[in-house]
Formats: C-alpha cells, sequence, structure tokens
C-alpha cells in the first residue's frame, strides 16, 4: 500500500462516515413527515433498483449469478438481509421521532459489540484494552437499565445489534459488498412493494405521480442508501479495518450533535453519565486500534 492510496482511502473512509452522519440523518428527518413505515418502504424499493442500474453500469451480473448458485450464500444473504432491513427500519423511527441521539449510542457501541461477536464466534483475540471497552459498554447499559428502563435507548442498542450481527454474517461469506446488498435488497423488495401496495389502495402514501417533485425527493432513498457505503468499503480496501474503524466514529459523532444541538432532543442526566462511560470504552478501543495498526506498518517495513 502506497501513501497515495492509504490517503485516498482515508478520504473515501471520512466521506461515507460523513455521509451517513450528517446528510443521511438530515435526508431521512426531512422526509420524515411522510411517516417511518413508508421511509422506509421507499429506502428498500428504490436501494434494490439503484443497485440494479450500479450492476448493469459495473457489468456484474456474471458475480451475481455466482453468488445465487451458492445455496449458502443464499441462505446467510437471506437472514443477513432481514438483519439489514431492521436496522433501516429502526435507524429511521430513530430520526422520524427525534431519537437521533438514542442511535449514535447504537453506533458508538457498534464497533465493540462486533470485537466481542469476532470473539465468539471467529476465535479473535481479545486483549486487555478490548476487554475494557467490552466491559464499560455492559456496564453503561446496565447503569442506565437499572436508573430507568424508560431512559434505555432501545433504537440504539437495536440498531448495534443488528449491524454487529449484520457484519458477523457478511464475514461468513466472501461476496461482494454491493452485490451482497443488492442479493438482500431483493429478498426484502417483495414485501416492501406489499407494503406500497397497501398503503397506496388506502390512499395513505406521499408517493405519486401527482407530486413529482416530492416523489423524486424520496426516490433519492437509495442513493443515499448505497452511495455512502460504497465510499467507505473502498476507504477499507485502500488502507484497511483499523485507519477506517477509527474514522467511522465521525458517523455517531455528528449524530449526536445533531441530535442535541440541531434537533433538540432531550438529554437526561443517566443518559450524559452512559454516554460518558461510552466515550471512555471508545477512547479506549480507538487507542487500541492505533496502537495495533501502528504495529502492522512497523511490521511491514520490516
Amino acid at each position: 500500500m502506497n501513501n497515495k492510496e492509504f490517503n485516498f482511502g482515508i478520504s473515501y473512509a471520512a466521506l461515507g462516515s460523513l455521509w451517513w452522519g450528517i446528510l443521511g440523518v438530515i435526508y431521512f428527518e426531512y422526509i420524515s413527515f411522510i411517516g417511518h413505515f413508508e421511509s422506509v418502504i421507499h429506502r428498500c424499493i428504490w436501494t434494490s433498483l439503484f443497485l440494479l442500474i450500479t450492476t448493469i453500469y459495473f457489468s456484474k451480473w456474471k458475480i451475481f449469478f455466482e453468488v445465487i448458485k451458492n445455496k449458502k450464500n443464499l441462505i446467510t444473504l437471506f437472514f443477513s438481509g432481514f438483519l439489514i432491513f431492521i436496522n433501516w427500519a429502526v435507524w429511521i423511527y430513530a430520526v422520524s421521532t427525534n431519537q437521533i441521539i438514542d442511535a449514535s449510542f447504537g453506533y458508538f457501541i457498534m464497533p465493540i459489540i462486533s470485537v466481542f461477536l469476532g470473539y465468539t464466534f471467529f476465535n479473535e483475540m481479545l486483549n486487555t484494552k478490548r476487554k475494557i471497552s467490552i466491559i464499560l459498554v455492559i456496564i453503561s447499559i446496565l447503569y442506565i437499565s437499572f436508573y430507568s428502563l424508560n431512559s434505555l435507548p432501545w433504537v440504539g442498542i437495536v440498531v448495534a445489534l443488528s449491524w454487529s450481527f449484520y457484519n458477523l454474517l457478511r464475514k461468513k461469506i466472501n461476496v461482494d459488498t454491493d452485490i451482497g446488498l443488492f442479493i438482500e435488497s431483493l429478498f426484502i423488495l417483495p414485501f416492501a412493494l406489499i407494503g406500497f401496495y397497501f398503503i397506496a389502495t388506502n390512499n395513505l402514501n406521499d408517493f405519486s405521480s401527482t407530486n413529482l417533485s416530492l416523489s423524486l425527493l424520496i426516490l433519492l432513498a437509495g442513493p443515499m442508501t448505497v452511495i455512502p457505503l460504497f465510499l467507505y468499503v473502498r476507504g477499507v480496501e485502500l488502507c484497511g479495518l483499523g485507519p477506517t474503524g477509527m474514522i467511522f466514529y465521525i458517523t455517531p459523532t455528528f449524530q449526536f450533535i445533531l441530535g442535541y444541538f440541531y434537533f433538540n432532543e432531550v438529554f437526561s442526566l443517566p443518559k450524559f453519565l452512559s454516554f460518558i462511560i461510552i466515550w471512555i470504552a471508545v477512547i479506549i478501543y480507538l487507542r487500541d486500534l492505533y496502537e495495533s495498526d501502528l504495529l502492522v506498518s512497523k511490521t511491514n517495513l520490516n
């Protein structure tokens, strides 16, 4: 890996993380007036269409058919598709109901949960710092649960668990990110179309030919989902998991900032204290990532 590739990788990962943390929040909050149910439906439909277009444009049909011929791939992608649907649905619900701070909680703890899952399912090594980070996450959740179940950031926990287990399943199969997401979206698509049929027949839909500008705005849910994913994954390919793992925290940081300062969400003292514990866990985790990546770089130089 040369410095130019590394710098491009950092730029791609940062742009993808900023997109998730700022543009994604603002966009889905802006269209939240159509209701989170319809928002989720359109995210599923237009993500499928956008990925169909990219598959055609990049001539990836051969890869697509190779993947679907493998029974293990199809079963895994069916379940990972279910998890990504939960993640999308709960995150959009959080944005639509002024729980962006709680959603950011999920993305703060997600990489640390992924470390624990890697240890559990892939026998990946856990050093002292990563063990401390995992323990602090558990303490944070137990603390706020003990104080008040009403204050528990359920949406954040569901977002973190669904995304962590999604990554776990995707790690079990060697499938291109975009093709895998395309197949997952195709599994979800029939349910999304059925949902759209019911809201359309009951005149509950905002997406219609009579309001073209609004319909075009809603259609953007597809590229708003896929583009940052492409950017971040490209960043991982160019500069590795360590640096991009650190950069990813741009996403929940800006989600938190937007939720608190721009959308004026309530941030109680128990949540504040639980976030402090999480931030300490994140700092320890990021320090470990930095040291591990530095060690790898030195080893490669030698």
